[in-house]
């Protein structure tokens, strides 16, 4: 279990983390959200004892990230963002050299290799050099080399950053088993992959957290009113604003005329679905309908209300 509290980082004037606080529990796959220098490297590094905080708390298992640095770090696989390979090794040399800093020697390394080649997937570049690897089998590699000492915590940053979308799922699928035996606690400003992989979710903007709860939690939290989008003919502005009297609950929001039809947009809670009210009061009014479709809220509506105004890179 990690459990932050209070956690700052300043650089000069610069406050990269503002006294962050949240828990992450063992057996979970936690995504850490938010856009480029939103300071999700900045406190990844803290927890993983890279970087020391300016203030605040980080206990890992009860162990303190001050007292407990090296103690810390044997329990963590960590993957940053710049995957740092060896290109001119070989697959095996490269985690070998790893393997050896973590002093895993002999049968012992042995076994640890053929541990990480099985769940990354490696059998068939083992051999090869690193450099003759594509994209997402360096991706693979980093992750073996972060799991070749068998942490219980996984962090990684950015593991699918510039990969291409089957490349992805392949990495997905591993973070997703992986997920089952460690607590794994990836970062990303790649929406719909972190809605496809984790269990919870954390958005940090601007060094600060806005949100943190399952997708589920975090869609009930931030739900807001659905925009109904129509395309209709033969709609005056006088016969749509009439609808606010009609029909109270609707909120009348914009019309935009292009020739002879009309772009109608309106706002009404998701819990009072007027379309069989507004469908009929168009037939009423002579309009045409040519299109109607609803928008609700999203993960990327509530990410961009979240995070709307740009960060300063941390």
């Amino acid at each position: 279990m990690i459990k932050v509290t209070d956690l700052s980082k300043n650089y000069d004037t610069v406050e990269a983390v503002k006294s962050i606080s949240f828990d992450l529990n063992d057996g979970e796959i936690i995504g850490f959200l938010g856009a480029n220098g939103a300071g999700k490297t900045t406190t990844l590094k803290m927890i993983t004892g890279y970087l020391i905080p300016t203030k605040g708390e980080i206990k890992i298992n009860d162990l303190d990230i001050y007292e407990d640095t090296h103690e810390i770090q044997k329990l963590i696989g960590y993957l940053p963002e710049l995957n740092p390979l060896y290109p001119e090794m070989r697959v095996y040399e490269y985690l070998e050299f790893l393997a050896s800093i973590r002093n895993i020697f002999g049968r012992d390394f042995k076994e640890a290799l053929a541990r990480v080649v099985e769940q990354c997937g490696l059998r068939g570049v083992v051999h090869k050099n690193v450099s003759d690897c594509s994209k997402g089998y360096k991706q693979r590699i980093g992750l073996a080399a972060a799991m070749i000492h068998d942490p219980k915590i996984l962090i990684l940053d950015e593991p699918v950053t510039g990969l291409d979308p089957n490349q992805i799922v392949e990495i997905r699928q591993l973070i997703k088993s992986l997920g089952k035996e460690k607590l794994v606690f990836m970062s990303s400003h790649i929406l719909q992959e972190i809605q496809a992989t984790v269990d919870r979710i954390i958005i940090i903007n601007q060094g600060e957290i806005v949100a943190n709860g399952t997708s589920d939690e975090l869609m009930s939290n931030f739900m807001g009113n659905v925009i109904l989008n129509m395309e209709v003919k033969g709609a005056t502005k006088e016969s749509v604003e009439h609808i606010q009297a009609k029909l109270p609950a609707v909120k009348f929001k914009s019309i935009d005329e292009n020739d002879d039809l009309q772009q109608l947009q309106f706002e009404y809670s998701k819990d009072n679905d007027p379309r069989e009210d507004l469908f009929n009061y168009a037939i009423k009014n002579k309009w045409k309908i040519l299109k109607m479709n609803p928008h609700s809220t999203n993960l990327e509506d509530i990410f961009r209300n979240l995070t709307m105004e740009d960060s300063v890179n941390a």
